[in-house]
């Protein structure tokens, strides 16, 4: 298995701060390598609307300056969002922040595929199965596409139940729709394959994840299963180290901590490097 650790990343907005500078200061203080970034850590919109370019490079020198790097920079947005007014504002919120990625040492802008619910990206909502659906995120992801071909990125796509890409397959069938020199990939959260019904099924459940997706798996996410919804890495029902297992199966990549609170983060971190540990000496 290769290092874990100048692979291991957290959130960038696990630690709002005022500055990119002071951000930087409290990843490092937490033991992590990277940063999945996203302007909402200093109090900016995630797509950097009426954000000047040179704040891009003001959290380039801080996190260089810090001994730290950014893999990936959060696009989220509602990319089926009913509002077409508004899906199309931020469609082209997302292309300049795709542009300007590169500046901050990235090459993965990660996206949200979307829902019908107009409130909230993340819940579910009975259309997102409507072929209307499926439609309109291929509708969304066209002008991302181009821009990230002509920048040289790639953009990645996690599969979230509430979401149009809600599972494996659902991932699967777009990067083959996509095609393989599309410039995308699949961000992959093994927990968002889980539930507290199926967390027993995890080897079968992210195994053929893996076999479905691992060659474009861009990296992976650590979060956990708990009885409502999901909490810090070691904090539910996931077996860490049977993860480390199967993702020994796919290339090397980061490796980002979410939902951990600022103060769980140190511990997360220890455990994670520690469980990976405990899969290579099987």
């Amino acid at each position: 298995m290769s290092d874990l650790a100048p692979r291991l990343g957290i959130f960038a907005r696990t630690f709002p701060r005022r500055t990119p500078a002071e951000v930087a200061t409290a990843v490092a203080g937490a033991g992590y390598a990277l940063a999945h970034w996203n302007f909402a850590a200093i109090g900016l919109p995630t797509l950097a609307v009426d954000v000047e370019d040179a704040r891009f490079t003001e959290v380039r020198a801080a996190f260089d300056a810090a001994g730290l790097a950014i893999p990936s920079v959060s696009g989220t947005f509602n990319a089926i969002h009913p509002d077409t007014g508004l899906r199309r504002r931020q469609t082209e919120q997302a292309v300049r922040l795709i542009e300007l990625i590169g500046v901050l040492g990235a090459d993965v802008l990660t996206l949200c595929t979307g829902t019908r619910d107009p409130e909230n990206m993340w819940r579910a909502h009975p259309d997102n199965t409507d072929p209307a659906a499926w439609n309109d995120l291929r509708r969304t992801l066209d002008p991302l596409l181009d821009a990230a071909r002509a920048a040289g990125v790639r953009l990645g796509v996690e599969p979230e139940h509430g979401n149009v890409v809600r599972d494996a397959q659902a991932a699967a069938r777009l990067l083959a729709e996509l095609g393989d020199d599309a410039p995308i990939g699949i961000v992959l959260d093994p927990a968002n394959l889980l539930t507290p019904h199926t967390v027993a099924r995890q080897d079968e459940i992210v195994g053929e994840a893996v076999d479905l997706l691992g060659a474009r798996i861009l990296g992976t996410q650590a979060k956990d299963v708990v009885e409502s919804g999901y909490a810090a890495a070691g904090a539910g029902l996931m077996d860490y180290p049977a993860l480390f297992a199967q993702l020994d199966r796919v290339a090397a990549g980061p490796m980002i901590v979410q939902d951990a609170s600022e103060e769980d983060a140190p511990r997360v971190h220890a455990d994670l490097l520690r469980w990976h540990a405990e899969a290579a000496a099987r």
